[in-house]
């Protein structure tokens, strides 16, 4: 079986290495497996250089001591990077009030120091959960600057009508997909779906269409912000602001005051 694996390894890098467009098939092929025996792969050599120490990221180097501030700054290093092509894309995690989580990639829609905004339906899963368990973290990963940051905060839906005057900003096929589209419910097929979406085009061909009551915003409040870069040695840099809350105890021996009640500190990697 592992001789089998690495042929098809193999035979994935040299299609990957001529033709994009021909490893549709591929993945048919290389997961199918016989009634005795399951595939496994053996992941451990896949590894990638990150930056030298030289290149390291040093509390010195923090553009600000407010981590909103310091989150810009990146972001905006992120955004004029030509190899990331959605640098607002983050990972938002949920869990239920018993504690079993989901996540999913979704857009950042903007961030002040209220805190970072993002929309969806409120009766998806997410939504759910937000309801009966109002935190969650964002994970943005900017892979070619060997960057990550981490936030983790409470959530609160946003104004009904900041999520109307977004809604209105949307092109009017992505308005016309949120009301198609039940988030997280099963549907026949996609062609359900189209038809939805043809009915619905045809009706407001020359009308606006209404925000349905159940999409709309939410903005998760930080409460931690972690900064993360890559090492090539494994020695990453972490550095996380966090907010105490009150009536906690004064900073610890390695915490430092940072701006408007953080405190920030080192962590391991």
């Amino acid at each position: 079986m592992r001789r089998i694996l690495s042929t098809s390894l193999f035979g994935l890098t040299r299609v990957f290495g001529r033709n994009r467009s021909s490893c549709a098939s591929f993945p048919v092929n290389f997961c199918r497996k016989s009634s005795t025996e399951r595939p496994t792969m053996d992941l451990s050599d896949m590894r990638k250089k990150y930056k030298g120490d030289e290149e390291c990221f040093e509390e010195s180097q923090l553009v600000s001591l407010d981590p909103i501030k310091q989150f810009a700054d990146w972001f905006d290093q992120a955004t004029k990077c030509p190899e990331i092509g959605e640098a607002n894309a983050m990972c938002i995690a949920t869990a239920t009030k018993d504690g079993r989580p989901s996540a999913r990639m979704v857009l950042l829609k903007g961030y002040s120091h209220e805190g970072f905004r993002f929309f969806t339906n409120y009766e998806s899963r997410k939504g759910s959960e937000l309801e009966s368990n109002p935190y969650a973290c964002l994970v943005f990963y900017w892979e070619p600057l060997n960057r990550q940051v981490r936030i983790e905060g409470t959530v609160e839906r946003i104004p009904s009508q900041s999520s109307c005057d977004y809604f209105r900003s949307r092109p009017k096929s992505s308005q016309i997909g949120a009301v198609v589209s039940r988030q997280s419910t099963p549907v026949p097929d996609r062609d359900y779906l189209r038809q939805k979406n043809a009915e619905l085009e045809e009706k407001y061909k020359d009308t606006d269409v209404p925000m349905p009551d159940y999409w709309g915003g939410y903005v998760v409040k930080p409460s931690v912000m972690e900064f993360w870069q890559g090492q090539t040695n494994r020695l990453h840099d972490r550095i996380v602001f966090s907010r105490p809350r009150d009536g906690a105890p004064e900073p610890g021996e390695l915490q430092r005051a940072a701006e408007g009640g953080w405190v920030y500190q080192r962590l391991s990697p």
